[in-house]
């Protein structure tokens, strides 16, 4: 049956949170750079940012070991970098370049990695849920100890797609971390106007998988819950929820224009719960660093993010032959890893 019971914040060392602290800086000034780059016009079509949700991918990639997989939604760009991908190749992709990691013919929610496990962003609300299951299917059967984490958002758990996944899921005992990333929102409508049930994670009831609600504006605490399903889901015992309760700052895509909430709302999270502000407080009031310390981590990590920008404008487009190439597979990637 389902627990309340969560998961205890760690205790991490002044290292392991700041790591944590970059990863997130990363993925915030990314995103920034981003929404600048599609306000001069250089992407095109649908880019939705990941801005205030930054704790969650980075305190889960924090629970997961080499050769864990990863699938999520259109909102992807955060995974992308948590899970070390090259901002360069993520950058180039959003500006339709050949430099990027589908060579500029994907896009913003069509990227994927089999060197980093990155299953790809999916446009379709909740497609990748059983897809995500299909991936922990496939390491269950090749008996490979490895995980699969499939993140959506509250407004794709209505999905009735999920709930089929849950239940072959359960059934078949595997290794899946459902990720519920609860930005409260979902395109555009509030959960208290979409949804009659108080919690997304006790809808695992009725199949018997197991789960809880996570505070996803902080960091510590989602490691935590992280560490604790993926636990349970590698010794065997079948899949667990997480529904991780974070906020987004921007709207649903650089499209939206978000009157559905107010300012004022927006302002109060940033001001009170942002997880970035969360953890660099945690650094200064514990000495693990300066103020000056932080001041050259931002500095870094926007030369970063600007050496990306360039990376990508330099890139040419890529050419129309390349309309004809990866259309089908050339390689069963189950076969070599049978071989291995």
């Amino acid at each position: 049956m389902a627990t309340r019971k969560a998961a205890a914040r760690p205790n991490v060392s002044a290292e392991e949170l700041l790591h944590h602290y970059r990863e997130m800086l990363l993925i915030r000034r990314f995103e920034e750079k981003a929404g600048q780059l599609y306000g001069m016009g250089l992407i095109g079509g649908f880019c939705h940012l990941y801005i205030g949700q930054e704790a969650v991918v980075v305190g889960l990639e924090a629970a997961a070991d080499e050769g864990d997989k990863r699938v999520t939604s259109y909102r992807d760009h955060g995974h992308m970098l948590a899970c070390g991908m090259d901002p360069k190749g993520v950058m180039a992709e959003l500006t339709g370049r050949e430099g990027g990691y589908s060579a500029g013919k994907g896009g913003s929610m069509h990227m994927f990695s089999r060197e980093k496990h990155f299953y790809g962003g999916h446009g379709i609300v909740g497609a990748q849920v059983p897809i995500g299951a299909g991936l922990a299917m496939a390491d269950k059967y090749l008996g490979n100890d490895r995980v699969t984490f499939v993140y959506f958002g509250d407004g794709a758990a209505n999905q009735g797609q999920v709930y089929e996944t849950y239940n072959m899921a359960e059934l078949w005992d595997l290794p899946v971390v459902f990720v519920i990333e609860n930005n409260q929102y979902a395109m555009g409508t509030s959960t208290k106007r979409s949804t009659k049930s108080k919690s997304y994670w006790e809808r695992g009831v009725a199949y018997g998988i197991e789960g809880e609600e996570v505070d996803g504006m902080d960091v510590l605490a989602v490691q935590a819950a992280g560490k604790k399903a993926v636990e349970y889901c590698r010794s065997g015992k079948g899949p667990y929820i997480l529904e991780v309760k974070t906020y987004r700052y921007r709207g649903h895509s650089m499209s939206d224009p978000a009157k559905y909430r107010t300012r004022e709302e927006v302002q109060k999270m940033r001001d009170e719960r942002d997880p970035i502000e969360n953890v660099r407080q945690l650094l200064l009031t514990g000495k693990h660093a300066s103020e000056d310390d932080l001041k050259a981590i931002d500095k870094e990590i926007k030369d970063v993010v600007n050496e990306a920008a360039e990376f990508a404008k330099d890139s040419p487009e890529p050419s129309t032959d390349e309309l004809w190439t990866d259309i089908y597979a050339k390689e069963i990637p189950q076969g070599e890893a049978i071989e291995a």
